[in-house]
């Protein structure tokens, strides 16, 4: 894989092969997990949506619909156990949905052309949205 493949995916150029540009991120909101983000630009691999359909079946078909409002305007961002990585938590209380993004985030370690991707996304029951919430930490939440 080249280390360019990234560089040029922006919402007016979203025509990379194996890439969909999402939306941005507000990167003061995940500061908590690390200050050191390079972009706000969020993508999604053919390689992590094959990821999706295969662990979560049925979820990226009926749900992939919210990714981009999920990523932009989370209720809640919770540190995750891998490093500059973070739990978005999005509840459509009209729907009755919850759902549960990993954002992998690009930082100045990383390769320079890489931008913020999405690891996975599923949908989550209320139940396991508030044990989250109860036993995870939260970097952030909506006001």
């Amino acid at each position: 894989m080249k280390n360019n493949k990234f560089k040029n995916i922006s919402k007016e150029n979203n025509n990379v092969e194996g890439i969909q540009y999402i939306g941005k991120i507000d990167k003061s909101k995940f500061k908590k997990i690390t200050a050191n983000i390079i972009s706000d630009e969020v993508i999604l691999t053919n390689k992590q949506v094959e990821h999706i359909k295969e662990r979560h079946p049925s979820d990226y078909e009926k749900y992939f619909k919210y990714v981009k409002e999920i990523v932009e305007d989370p209720d809640y961002i919770i540190r995750d156990a891998k490093p500059n990585t973070g739990f978005l938590l999005k509840e459509f209380k009209d729907k009755d949905k919850r759902f549960q993004l990993i954002l992998r985030l690009h930082t100045g370690k990383d390769n320079k052309n890489y931008k913020n991707s999405i690891i996975t996304f599923l949908k989550v029951g209320k139940k396991k949205y508030n044990q989250y919430l109860r036993n995870k930490e939260i970097v952030w939440k909506k006001d």
